[in-house]
């Protein structure tokens, strides 16, 4: 069956786009990137753009350069840069390195930028992967490694994103849902979710225009499908493509019911394929789902605490 057009834009950058979710993408740190402390960080609050796939995209400078528009990717655990800006400021290659995609692993090569800023915020000596990123509105790839015990606003109404201290949340009925997860590979992995009763993973990934699930999530929605004597639909297959050109097809597929923590979703669409980026994440035998930019977009914000290890969700 050939894939469908009228779902092929779902996931044209689906999946965590340039997402490099291993932290064996890179050994160990250099002392020039180690994890500062919340008193080391100044607050970061900044007006971001939205890319035509309604992704973030932030002003960075790179060695005083700039701004430039840089795609903010919490499925990411590292920043990485386009091949086209890395030409632009001539940065140099002498290495590469096996970096991880949502479809699987490459060999990129690594350039130096001297400074990277975003916001009051600056890094030196950052070894970043250059990629064929296309589109030339994405410059690059703002990831995870910024935001170690920080906690991090999408401001979807106001088109905002901060940066600030990790703070305690509190629920507030109608109006605001926290979450608990755990850090893993520096990214938020939602624990207390579940389709239908039966336990899921769940994964925050701002880098994803649409939301993927894996087979073993798919099972779940086809066993409660057959128990309520509901007819099965037709398989629809969709052509997907990552930020960084690389090609799969995945199922369209909806859930009936989602639950993560007290947010209850009914008929969320999603699409399921098996991909590189669950092995990574060690979830490839236990049902998992990547909430992508269709489902996030739907809030008045969404803050992760990457301090405190939870996700708060605040309703238009």
């Amino acid at each position: 069956m050939s894939p469908t057009r009228r779902y092929a834009a779902l996931g044209l950058l689906a999946a965590g786009g340039a997402a490099l979710p291993a932290a064996r993408a890179f050994g160990q740190e250099s002392p020039a990137t180690r994890e500062l402390t919340d008193a080391d960080e100044p607050a970061t609050r900044l007006d971001t753009l939205r890319s035509k796939y309604e992704h973030m995209l932030a002003p960075v400078q790179i060695n005083g350069q700039g701004p430039f528009s840089f795609l903010l990717d919490t499925g990411a655990n590292v920043s990485c840069v386009s091949h086209r800006l890395a030409e632009r400021l001539e940065l140099k290659s002498s290495e590469t390195r096996a970096v991880h995609t949502v479809v699987g692993v490459r060999q990129r090569p690594i350039v130096l930028l001297d400074h990277l800023q975003v916001g009051p915020r600056n890094r030196r000596n950052v070894k970043a992967p250059a990629l064929p990123i296309k589109g030339p509105e994405v410059d690059g790839v703002l990831g995870v490694d910024w935001l170690k015990n920080q906690r991090l606003v999408l401001d979807f109404k106001a088109k905002r994103l901060e940066i600030t201290r990790s703070r305690n949340d509190e629920g507030q009925p109608g109006r605001v849902v926290v979450v608990p997860a755990r850090r893993k590979y520096g990214q938020l992995t939602i624990v207390d979710a579940d389709l239908g009763g039966k336990r899921i993973s769940a994964i925050i990934d701002s880098g994803a225009q649409g939301t993927l699930c894996n087979s073993k999530l798919r099972e779940i929605v086809r066993d409660q499908e057959a128990k309520a004597g509901n007819r099965i639909p037709p398989l629809r297959l969709v052509e997907m493509e990552t930020l960084a050109g690389e090609n799969f097809i995945g199922e369209a597929l909806f859930l009936p019911f989602l639950r993560l923590g007290g947010l209850h979703l009914g008929n969320v669409q999603v699409t399921c394929a098996d991909m590189h980026v669950f092995d990574i994440w060690g979830l490839k035998d236990s049902p998992a789902l990547v909430i992508g930019m269709d489902l996030l977009s739907q809030f008045e914000q969404v803050s992760l605490d990457f301090g405190r290890s939870q996700v708060r969700f605040d309703f238009i």
